[in-house]
């Protein structure tokens, strides 16, 4: 199905679905805070709802998630010198332990509300987290590489930006996978629970 809209001639133009879909995307999570409404929202439901169906987990962290405190590990046992330039574990991964934290225990919320604002305050928090550790550490990388301290801020600025947008798009409450928001309390599944109507 074609979209158009009318410009100001009277004639129309015509909105590519990928536009209008990307268009949507960037737009929704701004409603989603200006309403307080969110497609995420019957998931946080779920969640509350199953949170009193057994103790919280005893907290475990893989570090960084989606394979940055893997990789490397891996990187540092197939390089030993790699080991010896930098760290043994990634730089920012004291920002994604306390990340961690907060999504265990869905950031001790007791309402759904309360869990999607606190989710958005630690997937935050990890982004600033991270650009102050490349603050802190401008200076000792780029004397270390040789590289001009800005270009150390922009790599941290869009490694910041990569990890708050992985953690936004994969860390939704109920989804089953070992990273989820709420990862110490119960499994839960959004189908199980029907939203609260609107007014």
């Amino acid at each position: 199905m074609r979209r158009y809209k009318t410009d100001k001639s009277g004639g129309t133009t015509r909105y590519p679905r990928r536009l209008r879909n990307v268009m949507l995307a960037l737009f929704l999570p701004t409603c989603a805070v200006a309403q307080s409404w969110s497609p995420e929202r019957p998931a946080h439901v779920a969640l509350m709802a199953a949170r009193t169906a057994a103790p919280l987990t005893e907290f475990t962290t893989d570090g960084c998630s989606g394979g940055l405190s893997a990789g490397w590990e891996l990187l540092n046992q197939t390089f030993p010198a790699y080991t010896a330039t930098l760290r043994d574990h990634p730089p920012w991964e004291v920002c994604c332990v306390s990340h961690d934290r907060a999504y265990h225990d869905a950031g001790g919320a007791v309402t759904a509300a309360a869990s999607l604002a606190a989710r958005a305050s630690a997937d935050r928090a990890l982004k600033a987290c991270v650009l102050r550790n490349g603050e802190a550490l401008k200076g000792e990388i780029s004397q270390r590489f040789e590289v001009d301290p800005d270009h150390v801020e922009t790599a941290y600025a869009a490694i910041a930006q990569a990890m708050y947008l992985a953690v936004r798009v994969g860390g939704g409450p109920c989804t089953g996978l070992p990273w989820r928001w709420g990862y110490g309390l119960p499994s839960c599944y959004r189908s199980n629970v029907r939203p609260p109507a609107r007014d």
